[in-house]
């Protein structure tokens, strides 16, 4: 089983700081990229102007340790474009992470990332699986949302999660799944016995909040054991 550290980025010093604390140990992170209307939460580049994206977009500069580490970017963002599927292209994206809900078709995004990156789409537990029907030949993983609202970490997972992990891995044999959300030690045996192939970690590994680990190898590596 994988395990990618999630980072919800308020700056570009936050990834800075967070992709040097994993270099080494993990070979992806998961930027999470919130635009504030798919969901309230806002993060980088959204959060305000910024330079370093505009130069990343321009190829001027990479993302932070670009040649030691992977990105997949998880766009919860309203109703994204092929002009947005470009941008993180060009950031250098390994994989990107589209939200179901957020558009009525995402046919034309995945078009333009078809054969370029590895295409997940993110669901909720309430997704009716036949929703995503069409996209199967044309994804490589589904991720399985074990949160209550998207966008938010530290939340409490939901066990319904694990039910819905089997439901996904019933229907699509051929999909890797992931789960992202409230992931914790004791929630990832469970997943992992349900069939999860990657889990996504934010706050059990970064100690997001008032708790901000400074064990992120430690944290990284007992996850790692599950």
């Amino acid at each position: 089983m994988e395990i990618i550290p999630a980072i919800l980025p308020k700056n570009f010093k936050e990834i800075e700081e967070k992709v040097e604390q994993v270099i080494g140990i993990a070979t992806l992170v998961q930027i999470d990229i919130c635009d504030g209307k798919f969901v309230p939460t806002v993060t980088w580049p959204y959060w305000k102007a910024d330079e370093n994206f505009e130069a990343i977009l321009r190829e001027e500069r990479g993302m932070p340790e670009w040649e030691k580490i992977n990105y997949e970017f998880d766009l919860m963002i309203e109703n994204p474009t092929e002009d947005d599927a470009r941008k993180w292209l060009s950031a250098g994206a390994e994989r990107i992470v589209l939200h179901r809900e957020s558009s009525k078709d995402l046919t034309p995004i995945i078009a333009i990332l078809s054969g370029l990156v590895e295409i997940g789409i993110a669901i909720n537990i309430s997704t009716k699986l036949e929703e995503i029907n069409k996209y199967s030949d044309k994804i490589q993983f589904i991720q399985i949302m074990g949160i209550h609202k998207a966008g938010f970490q530290g939340q409490k997972f939901e066990p319904d999660a694990i039910k819905k992990v089997k439901e996904v891995k019933a229907m699509f044999p051929h999909i890797k799944v992931q789960v992202d959300g409230g992931i914790t030690l004791e929630n990832a045996s469970l997943l992992k016995h349900a069939g999860v192939d990657i889990l996504v970690v934010g706050s059990a590994i970064f100690g997001y909040g008032h708790d901000e680990s400074e064990n992120v190898v430690e944290n990284f590596e007992e996850f790692k054991r599950v």
